[in-house]
């Protein structure tokens, strides 16, 4: 009766503990975020409906959200600042077709938009303005915020710009454009998986040897942790490219972030999460940023207590929530 009544106790006195362990810690940053300008929700529902997509939107997506909504997420789930990213890149997709005639003008005025969030609440902003790298306005439009205090960086999604890691003067225009974001001291936050299939080791070998030294001199933020959401056997051989080349030059990677955007641990297998955080290990956790990829992930709080299917240490994830990308 003594040893029923003292494993009571002890379930008593643990059990509290461990839903403790479960709540999770409190995010400094939010590194991956984005709201739609006026000027790309008008454009969006052509560019869902355009044949050159291959598959349908997110509902998400295509929902009008203001800046007041994202607020409003971020203060419920307790993040005080995020990194914005503009949404301009879209009006010069490939997968437009046929292209939209005031693509240009739709890329500055998403940008202009963006930057004006992030001039309105610097407290809570730093924006990221967006370009497709394989158009002839992505230097043009990246030199005309050269200089501005307002703007923090520059996205690319080379998915949405139908990207080919395999065609030599595609990579080289990516090049261009991150040693022209390089010079401009603007940070780099790219979408590096470029399709579903035919992405993994090689490709992110190329990325690596031939479109990183062109960034040197800044930092590079890669989204969804080298994939574009989920873990799955791809991002798995991608990132184990980015932790052999940690361990054998650390400082290789003294610049190099992953983001953990829309990766969805529990929708993972048991493996592939094992497999994810040791990869994570190799890397460095100071190499790994929250993020959310808002407003695809509507509930902040929902969405970081996700985090706790990762076979991380409660130590290890305190020490990701904090991190905030140089």
């Amino acid at each position: 009766m003594l040893v029923l009544t003292v494993v009571a106790a002890l379930l008593l006195f643990v059990a509290p503990s461990r839903a403790a362990e479960r709540e999770p810690p409190a995010v400094a940053v939010d590194h991956h975020v984005h709201v739609h300008s006026p000027a790309i929700l008008a454009f969006l529902p052509g560019y869902c409906a355009s044949p050159g997509r291959t598959s349908k939107c997110d509902p998400e997506f295509l929902n009008p959200l203001s800046v007041d909504d994202l607020l409003q997420a971020m203060d419920k789930a307790g993040i005080r600042r995020a990194r914005l990213m503009s949404t301009a890149y879209l009006a010069e997709s490939p997968m437009m077709e046929p292209p939209a005639p005031d693509h240009a003008e739709i890329v500055r005025q998403a940008n202009d938009f963006t930057v004006a969030l992030a001039r309105d609440h610097p407290e809570r902003f730093q924006a990221y303005i967006g370009v497709n790298p394989l158009t002839a306005t992505a230097v043009p439009e990246i030199n005309r915020w050269r200089g501005d205090r307002n703007v923090a960086g520059v996205k690319i999604h080379l998915a949405n710009s139908r990207f080919d890691y395999h065609q030599p003067d595609q990579v080289k225009m990516l090049a261009a454009t991150a040693r022209t974001a390089a010079s401009a001291r603007l940070r780099i936050m790219i979408h590096m998986r470029h399709r579903a299939d035919g992405y993994g080791a090689e490709e992110a070998r190329i990325f690596l040897n031939d479109v990183l030294p062109a960034a040197r001199g800044t930092t590079v933020q890669i989204a969804h942790a080298a994939g574009w959401g989920g873990i799955d056997s791809a991002t798995l051989d991608a990132l184990g490219v980015f932790a052999d080349a940690c361990e054998q030059r650390r400082t290789r990677c003294a610049n190099l972030h992953f983001d953990l955007a829309a990766i969805k641990p529990g929708a993972a297998s048991g493996q592939d999460r094992i497999a994810f955080v040791t990869l994570m290990r190799r890397i460095g956790f100071d190499h790994f940023l929250p993020a959310s990829d808002w407003p695809f992930a509507r509930d902040l709080r929902a969405y970081y207590s996700e985090m706790a299917t990762l076979p991380l240490t409660r130590s290890e994830w305190e020490a990701i929530a904090r991190n905030v990308g140089p």
